[in-house]
């Protein structure tokens, strides 16, 4: 079990026990954190992660934050994949937020994605343009601000791809969810992606909970509308230029 202690004394480490109690706090901070817990990883599924029962070449990582006595102050589910990382998510409890606990589980993270020789990290983030109002009211009684966290996952160094995305399921009546943009920070300095990248990564994430076919056909629509090798990179805080003009919610 690895563990990093940052300067503010808040101590990362990766949970490899599926008994780990730390599972538990960091699925109640998940829960009390996001406004749509239900289209997350159930905490309930925590311990398969970190047992790795059954992922293949997809590699599922858990870690968490913790203060000096030991209290679960945040933590992180994300995923390595043969061709990047795949963030599923990240979250601060809210006593604990702006005490650079989301900055420290971030710079971990990165630390697997190098120690792996990957060229990256991708997550997908809501644009607040994008959310309907009842979706915004229950995101503001978490304490979140949309724009807020665009910002922060700015300051991190994660960069929006220019790219019209959208989640193959999970929205009204099923169909894509089309509020949030695919962000990816890159280990090295460049500001675009090649959409080679993109759509392997996004054909190894979605292939485990929409089967390999129906993934491929949506990593492939995914390619076909970036329309060139590569895609550019623009400040977290925008939305791709597919969007701009438009309205949703």
């Amino acid at each position: 079990m690895t563990s990093t202690t940052t300067p503010s004394a808040v101590t990362v480490r990766r949970v490899t026990d599926p008994h780990d109690p730390a599972l538990e706090a960091f699925g109640r901070i998940q829960e009390e954190s996001y406004y749509a817990p239900d289209m997350l990883i159930p905490p309930g599924v925590f311990p398969h992660l970190v047992a790795g029962e059954g992922r293949g070449e997809r590699r599922d990582r858990i870690l968490v934050a913790e203060d000096a006595a030991g209290a679960v102050l945040g933590g992180t589910v994300f995923h390595l994949l043969p061709e990047a990382g795949f963030n599923s998510f990240l979250a601060v409890a809210r006593e604990a937020r702006g005490r650079g606990v989301g900055r420290a589980l971030h710079g971990a993270t990165l630390g697997e994605v190098r120690a792996h020789h990957l060229p990256g990290i991708f997550a997908d983030s809501v644009f607040p343009d994008r959310q309907d109002p009842a979706d915004r009211e229950a995101e503001a009684r978490t304490g979140v601000d949309p724009r807020d966290r665009r910002r922060a996952l700015h300051a991190l160094g994660l960069r929006t791809v220019d790219v019209a995305y959208w989640q193959p399921v999970g929205g009204p009546d099923g169909g894509p969810l089309t509020d949030l943009d695919l962000l990816f920070h890159p280990l090295g300095t460049s500001d675009t992606v090649a959409t080679d990248l993109v759509a392997a990564t996004m054909r190894a994430y979605w292939g485990a909970w929409l089967g390999q076919k129906r993934a491929a056909r949506e990593a492939a629509g995914l390619a076909e509308r970036a329309g060139g090798p590569e895609i550019a990179l623009l400040p977290a805080t925008a939305t791709p230029r597919f969007w701009r003009g438009r309205t949703e919610g």
